[in-house]
């Protein structure tokens, strides 16, 4: 493998039904940080039927080309028409880096693309950039070391360490990375890309499967990514019925209820509002960790956040080492007051 072929960022554009998924803008926005000390250009790469017309908004998110491949056998997602089209695009245009959105799509097309075109893959990464490898010069092989290498830095082991890993052999570098990790930039108006039209061609063979129905789920809870203020409750919370208490903390703010994972497990709440590694990563405004001891599995979900208020009666929690507030105390007598406070001063504008 000649690794001097292979140039550019590239980013796999999610859609669903014609509209552009969120992470699609994120890994746009990272992409341009990528391809800045590589001198390089940002490409798009969307693939579907019809859907051409969405390349301007990709051009406003910082993808400087987008490449379309269109084609009716690609108007729902199915693994083999998908991984065909994106392994050809690799084929034809030799990508030094290509990212791919960690999505129920995404976990299933990534890995298959990066096996087709064998490369290496480094899933559900929260940290990207490019630097040396390896990251400290081994003595006397100082040599050896290879610069300009994407680093990709993901949770390993349960979330207990942080594993930074690089393909410096193999192209492109791959990875696939969590919704809510990373930030899409603020859009450039009438912003325009260089727009390529492939396509490989579709032979449906017995790998091809058959979508007979489709039902889209119908869901009357917020999705918590967006929320701009999020109450979180953990085990200390104590009870279902207990986040009746967090519930109105958020009714007052204007937020939303989310939770930690022992909250899902435990069946109190659904998945859809668990914050964390095996969660949702979000970037609230303000975001309370209520009865939430703070393990690294949940910390990685909502560090960004821009003010963490922590309320927990043990003192030692890990919780207040992230927190930007922390109250010691007792969550059933502190929410409430809270709660009221809140309220006696919206009342009082």
């Amino acid at each position: 493998m000649n690794l001097e072929e292979y140039k550019g960022v590239y980013v796999f554009a999610q859609q669903v039904d014609n509209e552009i998924s969120g992470i699609a803008f994120e890994l746009l926005g990272k992409a341009k940080e990528l391809a800045a000390p590589l001198n390089t250009d940002v490409t798009a790469v969307l693939i579907g039927s019809d859907v051409k017309g969405l390349a301007d908004q990709l051009a406003e998110y910082g993808a400087d080309k987008v490449i379309v491949v269109d084609d009716p056998e690609l108007k729902e997602y199915r693994t083999e028409p998908y991984a065909h089209a994106l392994a050809s695009v690799i084929d034809k245009y030799k990508p030094e880096i290509m990212l791919v959105g960690a999505t129920a799509i995404g976990r299933d097309l990534g890995p298959t693309v990066s096996a087709r075109v064998a490369t290496g893959l480094t899933a559900d990464c929260t940290v990207l950039e490019i630097g040396d490898f390896p990251l400290v010069a081994v003595p006397g092989k100082e040599d050896e070391q290879k610069h300009n290498q994407l680093l990709m830095t993901r949770p390993a082991f349960g979330g207990n360490t942080i594993a930074t890993i690089a393909c410096p052999n193999n192209r492109p570098q791959m990875a696939t990375v969590r919704p809510g990790v990373m930030q899409k930039i603020e859009p450039i108006k009438d912003a325009k890309a260089v727009v390529e039209e492939f396509n490989p061609g579709f032979a449906p063979n017995n790998k091809y499967v058959s979508i007979k129905e489709v039902v889209k789920a119908v869901s009357d809870t917020v999705d918590i990514m967006d929320a701009k203020i999020l109450v979180s409750g953990g085990r200390g919370v104590g009870s279902p019925e207990n986040f009746k208490i967090l519930e109105d903390l958020a009714a007052a703010l204007g937020g939303t209820v989310s939770c930690s994972r022992a909250v899902v497990d435990a069946g109190w709440k659904p998945k859809d509002l668990q914050v964390g590694q095996t969660g949702k990563t979000v970037r609230p405004n303000v975001y309370f960790a209520i009865g939430i001891s703070g393990a690294i599995q949940h910390v990685a979900g909502m560090e960004e956040a821009d003010i963490i208020v922590a309320i927990n009666k043990d003192e030692d929690a890990p919780i207040f080492d992230v927190a930007d507030y922390g109250v010691v105390g007792d969550l059933n007598k502190i929410v409430p007051q809270l709660t009221e406070s809140i309220k006696a001063a919206m009342a009082a504008k």
